[in-house]
């Protein structure tokens, strides 16, 4: 069958040491830092009471690779900044709910990214009750680093997430201090979803977000395996 419109090209994020990753999805994990929950209004629950966690999504197209600058949404006077662990699936998911022990399994890769948000229209969101889809899954949302090969990076829970804004930090956390891990967030999400290679999770902030203006440049990091670099215009 023909198509009627031209197909649009696929998302890709390079990989090191050589190809790309086409995504199909982008999950994405709220409050996942307990520190970050508490600075936006939440209290954490303790551990034997986390429930499920909160799932958001953006378009796969959110992504800005390399070092291109990222552009200023429009409808928005309030952008933040939310850098987060970046995990990449290199398998599909067995139908049913994955286990736990069998979820790591899934990884390709593994980068740094930021979760940019709209917050004033989040947060009027919020006031009225209704989805904030508007303040997260909007174009250019998801600066993403070139990803790490899982193998090359080891174990997660002593790496440093940082970001830095014109040279200044502004958030740091090591991934230990996540509420819900990378096995445990994979297990939760294949209770709704049907996990694809392709597949990205944003693994959640911590604390430290704040507003971005144009002409500010970022640096995200995590530890010494993976960088992003960026100005916003």
């Amino acid at each position: 069958m023909t198509d009627l419109i031209p197909a649009l090209p696929q998302p890709r994020i390079p990989v090191a040491g050589g190809g790309t990753f086409p995504v199909h999805r982008i999950y994405c994990v709220g409050r996942n830092f307990a520190d970050h929950a508490r600075e936006m209004g939440a209290t954490p629950p303790p551990a034997s009471e986390r429930g499920q966690p909160m799932f958001f999504m953006k378009p796969a197209d959110a992504i800005v690779v390399g070092q291109a600058p990222v552009p200023y949404p429009p409808a928005t006077a309030d952008l933040h900044h939310e850098v987060e662990l970046v995990v990449a699936l290199g398998k599909d998911a067995p139908a049913g709910v994955l286990p736990v022990a069998d979820a790591m399994d899934l990884v390709l890769a593994y980068g740094v990214g930021l979760d940019l948000t709209r917050r004033d229209l989040q947060a009027a969101a919020k006031a009225k009750g209704g989805p904030w889809d508007i303040a997260k899954g909007f174009d250019h949302s998801a600066p993403v680093s070139t990803l790490v090969p899982a193998a090359q990076v080891g174990e997660l829970a002593s790496l440093e997430l940082s970001l830095e804004i014109n040279g200044q930090l502004r958030q740091k956390s090591t991934l230990d201090q996540m509420i819900w891990n990378v096995a445990e967030i994979l297990h939760e999400l294949s209770k709704l979803y049907a996990l694809r290679a392709g597949d990205l999770v944003f693994m959640g902030t911590p604390a430290g977000v704040a507003a971005l203006q144009r002409g500010d440049s970022f640096s995200a990091r995590l530890g010494d395996i993976a960088r992003r670099d960026g100005v916003v215009v």
